[in-house]
């Protein structure tokens, strides 16, 4: 699991859930320009990152050539009152960033490198736009700021320009994702592709004003380097990493490039100054065993580049993954012991690694299996000394792995110290020193777990837990625990006095209608209660009928992530009439482009209709239209998505439902033809599981995987008995034998799988956690709890209750049944 950095800007107002910044303004305000009046005449809009402003009067194309304002920190403030004193008497839209933290998130290391960069958006006439670089080009003179990637810069100042959208529409991308779209020459939308390169669309010209600024962009190449890239081996926001070789020696090395002003740590420190920092650690670290020798340091235009040793060594990360027992099948005791004994030899490396360092007066800062290399001769070589600091200066890291991080009471090499006991946690249980944070007592709980599942010598785990302890008292780590626990904790967390969520959740309940939606929402959460036979919730009922009633804007119509799953939910509850009325609602969208999937396509939306008794055919059509008669190999990224949130399968089990209404054998065809479209995107793992694969992994989860195709191939194979397709569904179910996943959820985790198998409820013990007089779990990314249906403690109740998912009850079975608490 990558930690994913969306998530860092909704840690920053709550200890335990991930929460709006608008929530903690005042610890977090915004930039003072945002303060000022809304001028007469115009609309303004907030949005969690965003600050929008259009004249009243105005239409907005749709689509054109947009002006990116680029500046860093502290240039931020002269930039946005410059171009709010411009735009306005002009009647010129324009959004901004709303706040420091928000900038940072945007232009941080893991941030998005075609989205980063940018502070302002304006959105000029095509009339107006040459004059209006002109002008802003004077205006923000001396202004600096990061180059952003997607654009193509004016001049030589912080102002950057691209076609694309001005206003929010979608398409299906070749994957059959919605995407963000613009309109080509014929008048049909089609994906406005925001990569990490300029391009213009084919049928747009490029303003002729704009050439001589394009040629100054392709003048400077990496072919001005004295060294040959051979291969690129990493990107991030702050620059790349390269293989390369050296023209002048022939040697093979590596370089690390920074670009000025982006990849922003939690200081506001930029690539550039965390690149030039970690020349100096490398020089006074030459000649250790366990670090890259320099080469060189040197600058291309305004890139600067590290060259250093290349180490010819796996990354510790990618040797867990690979030998990891737990999440095999086929996993043994010999297999345990095995894995065990390499962990065993590993740590001392690791440790003598460290403490090398520490002989020259330097604190790593940044250990995580990702950070060690391990050649195989058996060499561990250390990277990434950006966040590297002397001893003597007491710090510690603000650019750390959060399941490695020291808290606050750890200085100097005491940080390191904490690391390589949460390395030690980290290889027996991955990920899971994330959680602790989240409850005092977590680590005392993962240390008998390991202990208990591994055959490891307890002094070693109880090392490593005394040292991540500290000083704070060694607590005994038993919780409430159990189904009613669960709903304890999920009651104990409801919020009816707030407008944009009644339980906290993942952060996708931010946008339009996750408030309220099956997946993210109240609508999930109530359903959970009910299902799982813990009852029904009166006011909290009343909370959601509030606002189905006068949903937000943009609200999506599809089940899991909008108003068809929320009727679904009140019709369950009796409330027929309102749920008719949000169908009438979803039905008026243009729901042609919507993809085919089960969470947020036609699938979820023909399910629901069925189920509704209303009229599901042209959805079924739509479906039937739209399924392939095959399923290209894995190649350029245009591949469908598989499994049963977004893949095939979902129209398989709305083929299934008509089916069974119906009769029409056609229909089983049809499900076949789906579902083998699926099975083509799975791949046989090294224990003989059947997975969805990526590419780059392989998934045995619920939303996209191996259990969630199986649910509908059982389901199908009850109708048509099929000798290799029951081969299939018995590969795809070898994934419930695996004992260990990243994360608790519905839908990405191990709650999903014990729909198909109960038998490892168990294991959630691993993501448990107390709150208050019960019990809950974390939701995605594992950094802050969630309450909610897709990610949180309502789908574990929902899955540990025995409930089916709606639609995938047995055929014949309409009402189903949970287990009573």
């Amino acid at each position: 699991m990558a930690v994913n950095d969306q998530y860092e800007l909704y840690c920053l107002v709550d200890r335990l859930f991930y929460d709006t910044p608008d929530n903690r303004r005042s610890q977090h305000p915004d930039f003072p320009v945002a303060d000022r009046e809304v001028p007469a005449g115009w609309e303004h809009q907030p949005s969690d990152t965003w600050m929008h402003y259009a004249p009243e009067t105005r239409q907005i194309a749709k689509q054109g050539w947009k002006i990116h304002v680029s500046a860093r920190l502290e240039d931020a403030n002269r930039a946005l009152a410059a171009v709010w004193d411009y735009c306005v008497p002009r009647d010129i839209p324009f959004k901004f960033l709303r706040s420091a933290p928000v900038v940072t998130m945007f232009n941080s290391k893991a941030a998005s490198r075609g989205a980063s960069g940018k502070l302002i958006t304006i959105y000029p006439l095509e009339s107006e736009l040459e004059l209006a670089l002109k002008e802003l080009d004077t205006l923000l003179r001396g202004i600096q700021g990061p180059y952003i990637l997607s654009d193509l810069r004016y001049a030589d100042g912080p102002l950057y320009v691209r076609y694309g959208g001005f206003v929010a529409r979608h398409c299906l991308s070749g994957n059959g994702e919605q995407v963000t779209a613009i309109e080509n020459a014929d008048g049909d939308l089609v994906p406005d592709v925001r990569g990490p390169a300029f391009t213009v669309p084919p049928w747009i010209p490029l303003p002729e004003f704009l050439e001589p600024h394009l040629k100054a962009r392709n003048t400077v190449t990496t072919g001005d380097l004295p060294y040959d890239i051979e291969q690129v081996m990493h990107f991030s926001n702050g620059g790349g990493v390269y293989l390369g070789r050296d023209r002048r020696t022939g040697e093979r090395v590596v370089l690390k490039e920074a670009r000025p002003y982006a990849g922003l740590d939690a200081g506001g420190r930029d690539a550039v100054t965390r690149l030039q920092h970690e020349r100096d650690m490398l020089r006074r670290l030459t000649g250790l065993d366990a670090v890259p020798e320099y080469r060189d340091y040197l600058t291309l235009g305004e890139h600067h580049f590290l060259v250093m040793e290349f180490v010819d060594g796996n990354p510790l990360q990618r040797q867990l993954v690979h030998r990891y027992p737990l999440t095999r099948a086929d996993c043994s005791m010999e297999s345990l012991a095995e894995y065990t004994a390499w962990v065993l030899e590993t740590l001392p490396k690791v440790r003598a690694a460290v403490e090398s360092l520490h002989g020259r007066g330097v604190v790593f800062g940044d250990l995580h299996p990702n950070n060690i290399l391990v050649t195989e001769t058996g060499r561990v070589v250390l990277i990434d000394f950006e966040v590297a600091m002397p001893v003597e200066a007491q710090g510690r890291s603000l650019l750390a792995h959060p399941a490695f991080q020291a808290p606050p009471d750890r200085r100097g090499a005491d940080v390191d110290l904490y690391s390589l006991a949460c390395l030690c946690f980290g290889l027996f249980a991955p990920q899971a020193t994330i959680m602790l944070p989240l409850t005092q007592n977590k680590i005392t709980q993962l240390a008998r777990l390991i202990t208990t599942t591994f055959p490891v010598p307890p002094e070693t785990i109880e090392t490593a837990l005394r040292t991540i302890r500290g000083t704070a008292d060694d607590l005994p780590y038993g919780w409430p625990s159990g189904p009613a626990a669960m709903v304890r904790a999920i009651l104990a967390t409801a919020t009816p006095g707030r407008q944009d969520r009644l339980f906290p959740g993942d952060i996708a309940q931010f946008r339009p209608g996750g408030g309220i939606n099956v997946a993210y929402g109240a609508a999930g959460v109530l359903y959970a209660l009910d299902a799982a036979g813990a009852g029904r919730y009166p006011d909290h009922e009343e909370w959601l009928l509030d606002r189905a009633a006068r949903p937000e804007p943009g609200t999506p119509p599809g089940f899991y992530d909008g108003l068809h799953g929320v009727a679904h939910v009140l019709d369950r509850f009796g409330h027929r009439r309102t749920a008719l009325t949000l169908v009438d609602r979803a039905m008026s969208e243009a729901w042609r482009r919507l993809d085919t999937g089960l969470a947020t396509g036609l699938a979820g939306i023909g399910l629901n209709l069925l189920h509704l008794g209303l009229d599901a055919q042209p959805i079924i059509e739509a479906c039937v239209d739209r399924l392939p008669a095959d399923v290209p190999e894995l190649s350029g990224g245009a591949n469908p998505r598989a499994g049963l949130m977004h893949g095939a399968s979902g129209s398989a089990l709305l083929f299934l439902h008509a089916y069974e209404r119906t009769g029409q054998s056609v229909l089983l065809d049809l499900a076949e033809q789906a579902l083998r479209q699926d099975l083509r995107r799975c791949v046989r793992t090294q224990d003989g599981s059947l997975q969805v694969n990526q590419g780059w992994r392989t998934l045995p989860y619920l939303e996209e995987g191996s259990v969630g195709i199986a649910l509908v191939l059982a389901r199908y194979l009850t109708h048509r008995p099929d000798e290799e397709l029951r081969a299939d569904l018995d590969a795809l179910l070898l994934v419930t034998r695996s004992r260990y996943f990243v994360q608790p959820g519905l839908f990405a985790g191990r709650a999903g799988l014990v729909l198909a198998e109960p038998g490892l409820i168990p294991g959630l013990d691993w993501h448990a956690l107390p709150y208050r007089d019960g019990l809950a779990f974390p939701g995605d990314q594992l950094l802050r709890i969630s309450m909610d249906f897709a990610t949180g403690t309502a789908g574990v109740l929902f899955a540990v209750s025995g409930a089916p998912l709606p639609f995938l009850r047995p055929p014949g079975d309409p009402a189903g049944s949970g287990a009573p608490l």
